[in-house]
């Protein structure tokens, strides 16, 4: 975004004189602009951003495709798990219920963060949000229910958080970007815990990097899911989804730039 267009979004969004220059300031310090306003634009929402909360990226987007994409009946059990703002669960119920899907889901979310949680709650008025770690926060009756598990987990690698921009760095938690020592710790957790969770055709969706999707798709051979790469050069965004393979299925496929 162009600092002109920055500018006309704050000088809109200010009450007043003394709120602008406070916003001016926050943002030459280096805080993410979503935060200051207060709310970021993703797949034609509004999301609401609080300050401290991780801000959805435009090449999340594509995360949502995929899902949109896999969903084959009304009434699917999507679960948003890492959900940050759960701009990503917002996303796929607005997406379904507009006819770019096959109509209403039924939508959970979950984070660990309790500020984030309080944030998706504000998005995602029509799901429910749990909070809690990965599957934990999840009600068991879920198990074996779950017809699309998006996950957008951390998987900057430990090593790697210093060298990220500032806006992220000092304004973003650190449990929303750092992905362990190779970025995969936390998808490792989730494919491995998934299979329970799933319903029988119920498919596993992780954003990761296309350096990082073997480590992921890895993951998901691991766990008995077979793997598909899917990126998207426009947004430079990779998304690995799984489901139960068949015996003589277990092999990664990678499909061609979207």
């Amino acid at each position: 975004m162009f600092a002109e267009d920055e500018a006309r979004l704050l000088v809109g969004t200010a009450a007043h004189e003394a709120e602008l220059a406070d916003m001016i300031r926050a943002r030459v310090s280096g805080r993410p602009l979503e935060q200051i306003l207060g709310w970021a634009e993703f797949c034609g929402l509004r999301i609401a951003v609080s300050p401290g909360v991780f801000v959805p990226r435009r090449r999340t987007e594509f995360l949502v495709d995929q899902a949109l994409a896999a969903l084959d009946r009304p009434d699917a059990v999507v679960v948003d798990l890492c959900c940050g703002s759960g701009a990503v669960g917002a996303a796929i119920a607005a997406g379904a219920a507009t006819g770019q899907g096959t109509g209403p889901v039924v939508l959970h979310a979950a984070d660990v963060d309790p500020i984030a949680v309080a944030c998706a709650r504000r998005n995602a008025p029509t799901g429910t949000v749990h909070l809690g770690d990965l599957f934990d926060a999840l009600p068991r009756s879920l198990i074996g229910r779950v017809d699309l598990l998006v996950v957008n987990a951390p998987y900057v690698p430990s090593g790697a958080l210093a060298t990220m921009p500032p806006e992220a760095r000092l304004y973003e938690p650190r449990l929303a970007l750092d992905g362990g020592l190779d970025g995969a710790d936390v998808h490792r957790r989730v494919a491995a815990e998934s299979p329970a969770w799933l319903a029988p055709t119920g498919r596993l969706l992780v954003e990761t990097s296309e350096r990082q999707s073997v480590l992921t798709a890895g993951a998901f051979a691991r766990a008995g899911l077979a793997a598909t790469v899917a990126h998207c050069s426009e947004l430079d965004a990779t998304v690995v989804s799984g489901r139960r393979r068949s015996l003589d299925s277990a092999h990664v496929e990678r499909s061609g730039p979207a």
